[in-house]
């Protein structure tokens, strides 16, 4: 069955809106506003983009992931909180008004600063980037980019193709392949984690029962049915980071 987009509500009583949500309050709804597993997830794209370009610019790889930690971490973020409150946190609209302007400010800045330095090009990178952050995440045209296969598109294969770009200074077939690696792993995190979002966020109670044919029996409830599912996530953003790491220190 299709679960479909989770409504802007937040979790029932008890129930965290997602796994790695700390309690709310303070500093902890800063780090849970981070999305800790999967902005390192997408900011492994980099990663993997700056490995399959070979030439090797640290300064550049830097300068990238400081622009997409902003873009992405903190601005797309505060923007997607202050969207119905997802994930719960007492954060004020306008600190994540703010938050959200300046990161994505922040993020423009270097991107600018890059297109003096590598390419003219590069400013329709920051173009697409500036526009998609917003339009995903507010939802503008009745929610028209807020879609599975837009999520791919800009938290997958555009913070890798980015990358390669910034290094390479053109795109070729191995951008392109990239590319759709990264597009198809987004798919696989949005089906994931979508389901998981929707069990915690919507469902009111989770109740059944297993019955092996060994004769034993176990209860289903809300952790039976997210754990598995949450702890892929999980270490699926963990190997996307190592596997960056080794690429590009395999092509040094």
């Amino acid at each position: 069955m299709k679960l479909g987009r989770a409504p802007r509500t937040e979790a029932p009583p008890g129930v965290r809106p997602a796994f790695y949500a700390l309690p709310p309050g303070g500093w902890r709804d800063y780090a849970t506003l981070l999305h800790p597993p999967y902005t390192l997830w997408h900011l492994s794209y980099v990663i993997w983009g700056a490995a399959l370009a070979g030439a090797h610019h640290y300064d550049r790889l830097a300068a990238t992931l400081i622009a997409f930690f902003l873009a992405v971490g903190v601005a797309a973020h505060a923007l997607d909180e202050l969207q119905g409150r997802p994930l719960g946190t007492r954060i004020s609209p306008g600190v994540l008004g703010a938050l959200a302007c300046l990161a994505l400010g922040g993020a423009v800045l270097i991107g600018v600063l890059g297109a003096v330095e590598v390419s003219p090009w590069l400013l329709a990178f920051v173009a697409f980037g500036l526009f998609i952050a917003p339009a995903y995440n507010l939802e503008w045209f009745a929610g028209r980019f807020h879609s599975d296969i837009w999520f791919a598109l800009s938290w997958g294969s555009f913070p890798l193709l980015t990358a390669y770009f910034v290094t390479a200074e053109r795109l070729t077939a191995a951008a392109v392949l990239g590319a759709a690696m990264a597009f198809t792993l987004s798919l696989a995190q949005r089906t994931l984690s979508g389901r998981v979002r929707a069990l915690r966020r919507r469902a009111r109670s989770i109740e059944g029962t297993v019955y092996h044919r060994d004769g034993t029996v176990e209860d289903i409830d809300r952790r039976w049915a997210t754990e598995s599912d949450e702890r892929a996530l999980l270490l699926i953003s963990l190997s996307i980071f190592v596997g960056g790491l080794a690429v590009l220190t395999g092509s040094s």
